[in-house]
């Protein structure tokens, strides 16, 4: 059985509208969105002893979610990830995007779909949010009807994105949910046993612009075929952290993806997807300015983001999965995170 509860979360300033916070709860999650950026606020999770905590990052307040932070739980769009030099050229005619990191586009621009407040419809067992993004919004082409859907099955929390537009553009979302699954607010991820279902991964330049070449993970310390234990594995092939594309097999149909399991809580999640990539970022650029939830701060690597998408910059790559989205057909991806304990 799921329960879903309908509160008021916060007012937007300016009467610019009204944010709800919706809860669906099952024996073995409890997970609050919010129609600002279909955003995940709270996640509660038991662990081995049977007692919840809280794996997400964000804050307790619509005002946190205002201020300037890193897509905290949220839905990110038109175009998720990185677009290089915020341009590209689509039937001969070139579009200009915001340029809001570094050099390039970021997640839908200034005012992603994380920015926007969404119509939500309540379901039996989830949430349904709905826009309809603008010809022109961040400098995208053609109309853009939306719908996000977030279902909650015994400890399976399905996310479904669609979309249909009205002249071609390019269309790639994912959620932005920071996870640590010992519960938001404790220091760092170092203890997470991680693996990733991918044999081959997406070399970046300086700008975090994948180069263009699809490279074995073989040998590398992007081979996480096998569970590494993360703080170790940063360690030991002296990186920084990970922020970057993993190409998954190139299946439409629902796929194992990833796996993180901590063995302090015994919590375990596995992510499930239809989507070609899975960008692994471990909150590299936290930094611990932000006050979270319960008091918490963010440091670096407090937390890490599996976001199932389309590959980066693939409007620049014509040997990346298609990224363009033309009128008549309909984006349709889901991504399942399964939480369990071991």
């Amino acid at each position: 059985m799921v329960s879903v509860t309908r509160a008021v979360f916060g007012d937007l300033p300016s009467g610019a509208g009204t944010v709800e916070k919706f809860q669906l709860q099952s024996d073995l999650l409890k997970v609050d969105i919010i129609s600002w950026g279909c955003t995940i606020t709270a996640l509660e999770v038991k662990d081995r002893q049977g007692r919840a905590s809280d794996v997400v990052l964000g804050f307790a307040e619509l005002e946190g979610y205002l201020q300037k932070q890193p897509y905290f739980g949220a839905v990110v769009g038109r175009v998720a990830n990185r677009i290089a030099k915020g341009t590209f050229t689509l039937d001969g005619k070139e579009y200009k995007l915001a340029i809001n990191n570094g050099p390039n586009s970021l997640h839908g621009g200034i005012r992603g779909f994380d920015k926007v407040l969404w119509t939500p419809e309540v379901l039996s067992n989830g949430v349904q949010f709905s826009r309809v993004s603008p010809d022109g919004e961040e400098g995208y082409p053609g109309e853009l009807k939306v719908w996000v859907t977030y279902t909650l099955d015994g400890g399976e929390l399905k996310i479904n994105y669609r979309a249909q537009a009205s002249q071609t553009t390019p269309v790639n979302l994912t959620n932005h949910s920071y996870f640590n699954l010992a519960g938001q607010g404790s220091p760092n991820i170092y203890d997470h046993e991680v693996t990733i279902d991918a044999d081959a991964f997406l070399p970046v330049d300086e700008t975090l612009i994948p180069t263009g070449e699809v490279a074995p993970v073989q040998g590398t310390a992007f081979d996480l075929r096998k569970p590494v234990e993360l703080g170790k594995h940063l360690q030991e092939f002296h990186i920084n952290g990970f922020d970057h594309n993993f190409c998954l097999k190139g299946s439409k149909e629902k796929h194992f993806c990833a796996r993180v399991h901590h063995a302090g809580s015994g919590r375990v999640l596995e992510v499930y997807t239809t989507q070609p990539g899975i960008q692994f970022y471990t909150g590299n650029f936290l930094d611990g300015t932000l006050k979270g939830k319960s008091g918490a701060v963010y440091p670096k690597h407090s937390g890490f983001c599996l976001e199932t998408q389309n590959w980066p910059d693939a409007v620049h790559q014509p040997n990346f999965p298609p990224v363009l989205l033309r009128p008549g057909e309909e984006y349709d991806h889901t991504t399942w995170l399964k939480f369990s304990v071991a």
